[in-house]
């Protein structure tokens, strides 16, 4: 029989976020999926396809991207991020929670844990933002320039899905029309070149080592040999700066861990969740 899914929108922070909620009936474990940037819940569909066998899942798509709402409005910082996504799971009264954040979607989950420690027993930093300072005022002034916007777009034409894909993964050949569709979607729309304008204002740089340290959740964290985008020396540092961290790298492996690896991932979270437990009891 099918697994039942709940897909819809919540108004949180002034803005439509999109999210997937996938139930389970004997689990009261849930896991929180926040993605990378330019990403969306579509980069974890291998992912959420082993884990809702045995878990709750919940997948956000991060303002702007995905099928969440897209406006000029919004503070696309990661604090306000962080604090969207905390509401949302506190409008789904989702209790015992697991964040799993790829990228950027990391240094959101890292930014939870700081705010609300008591909100995650856990989590999972896959290949993690992390270390990366402010956009440079120059092109902070820039992003108010009228029009701005098609400057961001031009970029992204420029570079490409398939591109960026390539960049990010370590294994070129997974890469098919399905992957690329999936990725291009949200960028359809000139909407969205209009939010990443107002994030290159809004995005505060990560979090500092001091802030770092004070992150007392178990962390696992897992990263590609081959990652271009976040190399292994930033997982290698943040291993040292969390105090309770433990690190896994992936041969042969680059950027987007949940297409190249779901497999090797899903075992290595159930791994780390058996061993905290065990270390609990």
């Amino acid at each position: 029989m099918e697994q039942a899914v709940y897909t819809g929108y919540q108004a949180i922070n002034n803005i439509n976020v999109y999210y997937e909620f996938y139930p389970h009936q004997t689990s009261e474990k849930t896991f929180v999926l926040l993605h990378g940037f330019l990403s969306s819940t579509f980069t974890f569909r291998h992912l959420i396809s082993l884990l809702k066998k045995e878990y709750q899942v919940l997948s956000v798509d991060l303002p702007p991207f995905g099928k969440s709402a897209k406006c000029n409005h919004y503070v696309y910082s990661y604090k306000n991020l962080a604090q969207t996504v905390i509401k949302l799971t506190e409008s789904l009264g989702l209790k015992n929670m697991t964040f799993i954040g790829h990228s950027m979607g990391g240094q959101i989950v890292l930014n939870i844990l700081h705010m609300m420690p008591e909100l995650a027993d856990k989590a999972i930093l896959l290949c993690s933002s992390a270390y990366l300072k402010r956009s440079k005022f120059p092109l902070i002034i820039s992003s108010y320039i009228p029009y701005f916007h098609k400057f961001v777009k031009y970029w992204f034409a420029r570079t490409g899905v398939k591109k960026n894909l390539q960049d990010a993964l370590y294994n070129h050949s997974i890469i098919n029309e399905e992957m690329i569709n999936g990725y291009l979607q949200p960028f359809l729309e000139d909407e969205i070149f209009v939010a990443l304008t107002r994030m290159i204002r809004d995005r505060e740089g990560d979090l500092p080592v001091e802030v770092l340290k004070q992150i007392k959740t178990p962390c696992l964290l897992i990263w590609g040999d081959h990652d271009k985008s976040m190399p292994l020396k930033v997982g290698e540092q943040l291993n040292k700066d969390l105090a309770n961290s433990e690190l896994i790298v992936l041969k042969e492996t680059g950027h987007a861990l949940p297409e190249e690896r779901p497999i090797e991932v899903y075992e290595y979270i159930k791994c780390f969740l058996g061993k905290f437990h065990t270390a609990a009891d």
